[in-house]
């Protein structure tokens, strides 16, 4: 039987004979009684209690279980996470976690893509260089969130069959989705007359999202700068789609 649970079938059937003889204890006693003639400090009995299960459902249980993911992976690396950690972590069991994701592979990744902002649903501000400041900006802030920082460690440390499965998310998930947003954006200006003619191509929405994880992959910036966005759109965006 797993120790865990074991341990909670163990508490189970001691319950009562415990609430029993803590109730004859006097009030003077300093030690917890349980199961008779085992006496547990304070210190002891708190840090039970802190790790013992919660009962959560859905999106809560989710939300706590990607909240842990992220938090393992930033703090000791990919290679040192594991669902047991995680489980304890969002203090639940392995089992709702094996439920939901058969490798942490796939709860990384899931962790990330619940987490990590859309790049699309720019609304048309009437000028291309606000509407392309406020994509960069969610990308910015994106990269100097808990998720950024955990992108930052996954593509720093893993080996080359796992890099090519987080790589392509980053691309599916990250990548594509911006450079289709600027392509609209740039179109809209087009149609506006502040984009000049035949800008709105896969080459020049290339730039941003190049620019943004050359920063993070080959400067190592663990968080962009706050003027980041702007520099980006006013010195080198805006004058490439200048009409």
């Amino acid at each position: 039987m797993d120790h865990s649970v074991r341990r909670q079938v163990t508490d189970r059937a001691a319950g009562p004979a415990a609430e029993a003889v803590g109730a004859a204890a006097p009030p003077s006693s300093t030690a917890w009684a349980v199961s008779g003639s085992a006496a547990l400090c304070p210190v002891r009995v708190a840090a039970e209690v802190l790790t013992r299960p919660v009962r959560r459902r859905g999106k809560e249980l989710e939300s706590a279980i990607f909240a842990a993911t992220l938090d393992q992976l930033t703090s000791g690396g990919y290679a040192r996470l594991t669902m047991e950690g995680v489980a304890a972590a969002a203090r639940t069991g392995k089992a709702a976690l094996y439920r939901r994701w058969a490798s942490k592979v796939e709860l990384v990744i899931d962790a990330l893509d619940s987490t990590l902002p859309r790049p699309h649903g720019i609304p048309d501000l009437g000028s291309t260089r606000g509407e392309l400041l406020q994509l960069i900006e969610v990308f910015a802030e994106a990269m100097n969130s808990r998720a950024g920082s955990a992108m930052h460690v996954l593509m720093g440390e893993l080996d080359h069959e796992q890099a090519e499965v987080f790589k392509d998310f980053i691309v599916q998930r990250v990548v594509e989705p911006t450079k289709d947003t600027i392509l609209d954006i740039l179109r809209r200006g087009a149609e506006r007359g502040d984009v000049r003619a035949g800008a709105a191509i896969p080459m020049v929405a290339d730039v941003a999202p190049a620019m943004l994880l050359y920063q993070v992959k080959v400067c190592g910036r663990e968080n962009m700068p706050s003027d980041y966005a702007v520099r980006l759109v006013d010195d080198v965006l805006v004058p490439l789609i200048r009409a």
